[in-house]
């Protein structure tokens, strides 16, 4: 779980700080940034992943051993802030917790990255009240170097040693195994590297989801769909799941599905089913809605759960007397943990539903017109928001331009 980003000189941002929960809903008008904040953390993901400076932000082709991963939307021209001053880097910090009890530790993770170059400017970890890593005050050769140097403060006597890794790669992942560092620091960068790498995108397109899985049985689904079926297929293997899963079906369209089920293809691969009043409804003839939400319905029962789940715009194709349910989907789920869930919503029943004690991870997305800078607010800290709720609905705020009005 993520706690707090920082996000500077990154696409509308010129300088923000968002401290998140369990779940995390992004609310303003459209280009007010909330995609560019999920672009943000695409960032952070790829550097989990071990991912080059130029394939993070421009994307990276499948290959025998990954997937293909899909870089920053605009790629790396179009990553930095653009106003009456033009920076060619923009940094990002992320921070939370390792641990359990008492043996809990704060960790913060801060790298500032150059798109033209495709190097790494600047990169530091810190993991209680030490820096197991910083490159400020080691690294002399500039941006434009292919090696990037480190004090590494390995916890023990003596100067800090000075270590070099390739500029064109972040140094998290680099960490492992590298000469001089101890065994203890490999594995807390290790773990931190997971937290941001284990970030799963939920952007269900229906076009997917009316096809036949590749795969009979997954652990996970693809980002936008891949591979839905056999997840289901899996779920129906199981009488509890399938029990659970079919209740939110049933929710989303009421005395009309008895059961969820798969087709079989030529050679066994799985296409989703809904049965309704005995008979078969095969994805192809389903509605966009009810398979968008039939897959993040499906998402929230994936036997390799992510530790961060993103969501954009979570009312697609969903009608609006059951947009309410979508929010109940995903406020039980962030509730049971552990996956820490961060969406977008532009429908104003979603905030109309809202408990007050969700406005603390509610946030406001304002961009300004004349600056062209974007802000993020927390709901509960829009001026004014305490006194004019209690004689206006939400809905109705959002709707009117209230909102955004008074920031």
């Amino acid at each position: 779980m993520i706690d707090r980003i920082t996000i500077r000189d990154f696409k509308s941002f010129r300088d923000v700080t968002v401290g998140l929960g369990g779940l995390n809903l992004f609310v303003g008008t459209n280009a007010s940034g909330k995609s560019n904040f999920f672009d943000a953390l695409r960032v952070l993901q790829g550097i989990g992943n071990g991912f080059t400076v130029s394939e993070i932000l421009d994307g990276k082709p499948r290959s025998a051993t990954s997937e293909v991963w899909e870089g920053v939307r605009g790629g790396s021209g179009k990553v930095c802030f653009e106003g009456a001053e033009q920076p060619e880097t923009f940094s990002i910090s992320a921070a939370g917790k390792l641990g359990e009890g008492t043996a809990t530790r704060w960790w913060q993770y801060s790298v500032t990255l150059s798109p033209r170059l495709g190097h790494v400017v600047a990169e530091s970890l810190i993991h209680g009240r030490r820096a197991i890593y910083d490159s400020r005050y080691a690294d002399k050769g500039g941006a434009g170097s292919p090696v990037l140097k480190v004090d590494y403060q390995h916890g023990g006597r003596g100067r800090p040693p000075h270590l070099e890794f390739a500029r064109s790669r972040p140094v998290l992942r680099q960490l492992e195994g590298a000469n001089r560092v101890k065994p203890r620091d490999w594995a807390i960068a290790a773990r931190v590297a997971d937290v941001l790498a284990d970030m799963q995108r939920v952007d269900p397109a229906p076009t997917v989801l009316r096809g036949y899985s590749q795969a009979r049985q997954v652990a996970r689904m693809g980002e936008h769909g891949e591979n839905f079926a056999a997840l289901v297929r899996g779920i129906c293997a199981d009488p509890d799941l399938e029990a659970g899963y079919l209740e939110w079906l049933r929710e989303l369209r009421p005395a009309e599905v008895d059961s969820v089920a798969t087709l079989s293809g030529a050679v066994g691969e799985p296409l989703f089913m809904l049965r309704e009043g005995g008979r078969e409804f095969p994805a192809p003839v389903l509605s966009d809605g009810t398979l968008r939400f039939a897959a993040i319905a499906a998402a929230f029962f994936q036997p390799d759960m992510p530790q961060i789940m993103t969501i954009e715009e979570i009312e697609n194709g969903i009608h609006a007397s059951r947009t309410r349910l979508i929010l109940e989907l995903l406020r039980a789920n962030a509730e049971a943990g552990p996956t820490q869930i961060l969406a977008t919503t532009h429908s104003p029943v979603v905030l109309e539903w809202l408990k007050p004690a969700e406005y603390v991870t509610t946030y406001v997305c304002r961009r300004d017109k004349d600056t062209s800078e974007a802000t993020i607010t927390r709901l509960r800290d829009v001026p004014g928001f305490r006194d004019v709720a209690k004689t206006h609905s939400l809905a109705d705020l959002f709707a009117e331009g209230w909102l955004e009005a008074a920031l």
